[in-house]
């Protein structure tokens, strides 16, 4: 997002908040590859607004839940709902859940390359079809949604000498080195990569979505100021930020 508009977005946050009895805090927020893209775009305008200090800790693969169990020194994690009620249940994250964002899954190419039509759930599976290799997460939530979409569109059996399965890093970057030619993956997670196009949606008729929430951990020293962060992260004023980054907020 410009400047212009995280200052315009802090000013709204600053009415919104109360502002904290005690001096700055220092937050830092554990966050995966599938949301820190839209997370860091909050954090900065959160900090513009109460003067608070956020960290935005990129935890890749399981390392971010390592880190919760062993109770590393943190304030807020960020995870597909279900991971949060489960921390709540552990104890590992106190009060309540709080959806923020969710992400739909896009296309990638090459730069440069033809981008094919994949405007109608019949355009996306010619495209498919043609495409001479298709690649998606292993295990990510937006490889899940990939790889039962090819099952749902009879795609999956004729794909599958032609799928890779990535793990540990953005799809589009292999699409990005010529390694696969139509990479599928959550759009925030497309559009920062250098070397890949962003191709559009998956059509609204075959569109899936990860959902991501954020929840107070335990072992957090500055509660306070971290329940701020997290009722900015759910409103109105965070919208902007988090279309921005390629999510979109939770449907009401």
């Amino acid at each position: 997002m410009r400047t212009s508009d995280v200052a315009a977005v802090a000013l709204a946050v600053m009415s919104m908040l109360s502002p904290g009895a005690a001096g700055a805090a220092e937050l830092t927020v554990l966050a995966g590859m599938g949301v820190v893209s839209g997370v860091r775009d909050v954090a900065l305008a959160f900090e513009r607004a109460t003067g608070h200090k956020v960290i935005v800790s990129f935890e890749a693969g399981p390392s971010l839940m390592q880190k919760v169990i062993s109770d590393a020194p943190a304030d807020l994690v960020t995870h597909y709902p279900e991971m949060i009620d489960d921390l709540i249940k552990q104890g590992r994250v106190v009060g309540s859940r709080v959806d923020f964002a969710r992400a739909g899954v896009g296309v990638a190419v090459k730069a440069g390359a033809p981008k094919p039509d994949i405007s109608t759930p019949e355009a996306f599976k010619r495209a498919m079809l043609a495409a001479k290799s298709i690649a998606y997460s292993r295990t990510g939530a937006s490889g899940i949604i990939a790889a039962k979409l090819m099952e749902r569109l009879g795609l999956a059996e004729q794909l599958k000498t032609k799928t890779k399965l990535v793990d540990g890093v953005p799809v589009a970057e292999l699409v990005a080195k010529g390694e696969a030619e139509i990479g599928m993956q959550q759009i925030n997670v497309i559009l920062p990569v250098a070397g890949a196009d962003y191709v559009g949606p998956l059509p609204l008729e075959l569109q899936g979505y990860v959902d991501f929430a954020v929840g107070v951990l335990a072992v957090s020293k500055e509660r306070d100021a971290a329940q701020q962060l997290v009722k900015f992260m759910s409103s109105p004023q965070a919208a902007p930020l988090i279309r921005d980054s390629g999510m979109e907020p939770p449907p009401p």
